[in-house]
């Protein structure tokens, strides 16, 4: 996904952006599948029409508590690492972001589970020298690779040559 050009200043580019691996979806999908499961079988075991209408509108309650809120979350959350900074932004109306700058970041480490293995993705931690002290970034697409980029371009800001071998 693209990074807005209008909030990068001059001279700085985009190393990665990314969001949260779509398993995060999974869960409120068999939320889903489950209420309308029971709706369905409400709506057959009650008789009267204003009943079933109540169960219909408890269903549709559900999809949007339960689905709607965590797929906007899901669509508006980016983790972007650009040549000079961190950046995280979520929101849809009210907007919240968090900036990091590159120089203040002293590791970027990478956790993988069982269940991240079998979807590729794992948990990205940016460690600075803040009262914060690190962010978690959960279910990071192919979290090995990013970790690996953005260590990268921490050890060229660093003043690092990119050849470690000696030559």
């Amino acid at each position: 996904m693209a990074f807005p050009t209008k909030l990068l200043n001059a001279g700085e580019h985009v190393v990665v952006s990314t969001r949260t691996h779509v398993k995060a979806l999974i869960l409120p999908g068999l939320v889903v599948l489950v209420a309308l499961a029971a709706a369905i079988f409400l709506s057959r075991l009650i008789d009267s029409s204003v009943g079933s209408l109540v169960v219909w509108i408890l269903f549709l309650g559900v999809v949007v508590w339960f689905v709607v809120g965590p797929f906007l979350r899901w669509l508006t959350t980016t983790y972007t690492f650009t040549n000079r900074r961190f950046i995280k932004r979520s929101g849809f109306i009210a907007k919240e972001g968090r900036t990091i700058p590159l120089n203040r970041i002293s590791g970027v480490d990478f956790e993988i589970g069982v269940i991240d293995r079998v979807f590729g993705c794992g948990t990205l931690v940016v460690s600075d020298a803040s009262t914060d002290g690190q962010v978690e970034l959960h279910d990071i697409p192919e979290v090995e690779k990013v970790q690996l980029q953005v260590s990268d371009e921490l050890h060229r800001l660093s003043g690092g040559d990119r050849r470690d071998d000696g030559t």
